[in-house]
C-alpha cells in the first residue's frame, strides 16, 4: 500500500550546544589534498515501512568499515535520523554519543516532526580503524504507532569517512550540510510534485577524472517510483543520474551503492559517478531532487573533484616600530596548507588600512603544498591614519582586490591585525616642592604622591631619579620617595613616565627658613637637659643671626650670634659675678632675614 503523504514546512533546530532557525543545504567544510569519501551506515527498519507495517523498529544495527593499508582517516562524520524530534542519546560501540547538530522538520498537516542528527566523531574512527560499528540505544519504537498510519516510521545512521592515500590524485572534497525535504502530494487536485534545488559552490575543477557526488538521504521507498529524480547541472547542462541500484525515476529507494546493498530499508547511501557531466573549470553546480509521492529528506551531499589549485592564506606577527616614529616594521607567513597545487612565486600581497594601500610585496619562493613562506616588511604609515588602527594584509592582491593566482579557496586570503603605534606619553606638570630648611639647604621632602598625579594613563610607569641622564636609562631610581633627603637646594627631581616610549619631566625641591622653635627653660647645671638657651632651627639656618638677653630691668647682659656658643647664664661684663642668678629674663632675636624683617621676642626662665 502506498503511504499518505504530507505537506510539510521546515524548521530546524540544532541542540546541543545551540539552536538555530531552519538550514538549508549549503557549504560545511572543504578538504584539499590526496582524499576520497565512503559512506558506511545501516538502516534500524527490519522491513520497508509501509501503512501500519512494520509495528516496531529495530534498536542497533552494524557496519563494516574496510579501508585499505595506505587509507589514513582524515575525517570521520556521524549521522543518524528517524521519525520524532530526536533521539539526542545513542551509543556507537558502546560510547555515548550526542549531536553537535540536530536538524527537525515538522509536518504541517499531521504535526509530525522528524530529525537527523549530526557529529562529529573523527578521533573515534582513527582510534578505532577498520572493523564493525555498531549503532545502539536507538530507540524510536515508542512513536511507531503514530508514524505508521502514513507509512513514515524510520530509523537509521551513516558514517561519511574522508580518507587520505598517496596513491589518489589530488582532490577536493566538498560536504554539504543540512536537512531539507520533499513533501509531494499525488491526492491533490492537480497532483503536487514537490521540488528543490541545492547549490553546489566554491567549486574550482581542474580535470573530471575521477569526479563523483554522493548523498545520504532518509526515508525513501523503494515500491514509489513516481517522477522520482534526481538531477545534475553544470555549464547549462543537466544530467538525471542513474546508475545499475538507482533507476532514473527511483533515485532513493533503499539502497547503498557502496557495498551494493538494495536492502538499506528507508534511507540510502548512494554514490555516482559525474565525470561525464562536468568540465574543467566548472566553479558551481546544482542537484535538484523531484518527488510526486515518495517523501524524503536530504541532509548530506559530498563531491570529490580533481582541483589541483594553491591556497594561499597569510597571517600577520610581530609588528614593531620605534618610539614617536610611523615606519613600521612587520613579520608575515604566507601558506599554502589546505591545497593540491604548488603556490608559483611572485605572488603579490598587499597592505592596507581601511581602503587605502600602503604597500604591496611579492612572495620569493614557489611554496609547496602544505608550506609556508616567512618575510618581513617595512610599511610608512601616513599621518592622515591615527595612532591606532588595523592593518590587513591580502595575500594575491594586486592593490586593486584582484588576484593573479586561481585558488582552490578564494575568500580566505585576508588577515588583520590591530597595530598601536606607540609615541611618548603626555604627563601632568608637577608644581615644586618646598619645606623647612633644616640647616645649610638641606631637606626632607614626601613626594610619593607624585607618581599618580604625574600620569594621565593609569598604565604608565612611573620613577624618579637624581640626573636626566639616570632618568633616560632608568638607573638609581629614588626609593624613598616620601622620606627623601637632600642636602642642597634647589635640587631638581627627574621623573621617567613609561609607556613603551618615555617622557622626562622634573620639578625642584625648595627649602625656605622657617620660624625658629624657642625653648626657653634653662638649668645650667650640667645635667644635660637644658644647660643652655636652645633656639631649634636657628643655626645653620639664619646665619647672620643676633640675640640679646636682658635682665628684667632692661640691663643687657649677652650678645650672640652664629660664631658663639648658646647662652648658658653667663652674664658679660658681670658685676660681682659672671653668673647670672636664677630669675626671668628676656630676649630680642633678630634674625636679619628678609622674610622676617621684624625681631623675635620673649622671655626664658633661668634656674640654677
Amino acid at each position: 500500500m502506498l503511504k499518505k503523504l504530507l505537506c510539510l514546512i521546515f524548521l530546524t533546530q540544532i541542540i546541543t550546544p545551540t539552536f538555530t532557525k531552519a538550514q538549508d543545504i549549503s557549504i560545511f567544510t572543504q578538504i584539499n589534498g590526496r582524499y576520497d569519501f565512503t559512506f558506511i551506515g545501516n538502516t534500524m527498519n527490519p522491513y520497508e515501512n509501509n501503512f501500519m507495517f512494520p509495528d516496531y523498529l529495530l534498536t542497533q544495527s552494524s557496519a563494516n568499515l574496510n579501508l585499505s593499508s595506505n587509507d589514513r582517516i582524515e575525517r570521520a562524520y556521524l549521522y543518524w535520523a528517524g521519525s520524532g524530534s530526536g533521539d539526542t542519546l545513542v551509543k556507537l560501540n558502546g560510547t555515548d554519543m550526542t549531536p553537535d547538530i540536530l536538524n527537525t522538520i515538522q509536518g504541517t498537516s499531521s504535526s509530525l516532526d522528524y530529525f537527523s542528527a549530526f557529529k562529529d566523531i573523527t578521533t573515534f574512527v582513527q582510534n578505532n580503524g577498520n572493523g564493525t560499528y555498531t549503532l545502539s540505544d536507538f530507540d524510536l519504537n515508542s512513536l511507531v504507532t503514530t508514524y505508521y498510519l502514513n507509512a513514515t516510521q524510520f530509523a537509521g545512521w551513516a558514517i561519511l569517512v574522508v580518507y587520505e592515500n598517496p596513491n589518489l590524485t589530488l582532490n577536493q572534497i566538498n560536504i554539504y550540510q543540512g536537512l531539507e525535504a520533499l513533501s509531494p502530494n499525488p491526492y491533490a487536485s492537480p497532483p503536487i510534485i514537490d521540488n528543490m534545488t541545492i547549490e553546489l559552490n566554491n567549486l574550482y575543477l581542474i580535470s573530471n577524472t575521477g569526479a563523483k557526488i554522493g548523498f545520504i538521504a532518509w526515508e525513501g521507498d523503494r515500491m514509489i517510483q513516481e517522477s522520482e529524480r534526481l538531477s545534475f547541472s553544470a555549464n547549462g547542462v543537466t544530467t538525471i543520474l542513474s546508475n545499475s541500484l538507482n533507476p532514473s525515476n527511483n533515485a532513493f529507494n533503499g539502497t547503498n551503492t557502496e557495498i551494493n546493498e538494495t536492502n538499506l530499508y528507508n534511507m540510502d547511501l548512494d554514490v555516482y559517478s559525474i565525470e561525464n557531466y562536468i568540465v574543467p573549470g566548472t566553479t558551481s553546480a546544482t542537484v535538484s531532487l523531484q518527488s510526486a509521492q515518495d517523501y524524503v529528506m536530504l541532509s548530506t551531499i559530498v563531491t570529490k573533484l580533481n582541483s589541483q589549485l594553491p591556497d594561499a592564506t597569510i597571517v600577520l606577527e610581530n609588528p614593531s616600530s620605534e618610539c614617536n616614529s610611523r615606519e613600521l616594521t612587520l613579520a608575515f607567513t604566507v601558506s599554502n596548507i589546505n591545497s593540491t597545487e604548488v603556490l608559483q612565486a611572485n605572488t603579490p600581497i598587499t597592505f592596507y588600512v581601511g581602503s587605502e594601500v600602503l604597500a604591496t610585496t611579492y612572495t620569493q619562493n614557489v611554496i609547496p603544498i602544505g608550506g609556508s613562506e616567512y618575510g618581513t616588511i617595512n610599511l610608512t604609515i601616513p599621518n592622515t591614519i591615527p595612532l591606532n588602527f588595523t592593518l590587513k594584509a591580502v595575500v594575491d592582491d594586486t592593490g586593486s582586490g584582484i588576484g593573479i593566482r586561481p585558488e582552490l579557496i578564494e575568500n580566505n586570503n585576508t588577515f588583520e591585525i590591530e597595530i598601536t603605534l606607540i609615541v611618548s606619553p603626555s604627563f601632568n606638570t608637577l608644581e615644586n616642592l618646598t619645606t623647612c630648611n633644616l640647616g645649610l639647604n638641606s631637606g626632607v621632602f614626601d613626594f610619593s604622591s607624585y607618581s599618580e598625579l604625574v600620569k594621565t594613563n593609569g598604565n604608565h610607569v612611573v620613577s624618579f631619579h637624581e640626573s636626566y641622564d639616570d632618568a633616560l636609562q632608568n638607573n638609581n631610581p629614588i626609593l624613598n620617595t616620601n622620606n627623601f633627603q637632600t642636602t642642597n637646594s634647589p635640587k631638581e627631581i627627574f621623573v621617567r613616565i613609561d609607556n613603551g616610549c618615555i617622557s622626562v619631566t622634573s620639578f625642584l625641591l625648595l627649602t625656605k627658613n622657617c620660624p625658629p622653635t624657642v625653648y626657653n627653660a634653662v638649668s645650667p647645671n650640667n645635667d644635660g637637659a637644658n644647660d643652655s638657651f636652645f633656639i631649634d632651627g636657628l643655626r645653620d639656618v639664619f646665619l647672620n643671626f643676633e640675640l640679646f638677653i636682658y635682665n628684667r630691668w632692661g640691663r643687657l647682659l649677652w650678645t650672640g650670634n652664629n660664631t658663639k656658643p648658646d647662652w648658658d647664664g653667663y652674664v658679660e661684663d658681670g658685676i660681682l659675678s659672671n653668673k647670672a642668678p636664677s630669675g626671668t629674663y628676656f630676649y630680642i632675636l633678630q634674625l636679619n632675614d628678609s622674610d622676617y624683617p621684624e625681631p623675635l621676642t620673649g622671655y626664658l626662665y633661668l634656674l640654677r
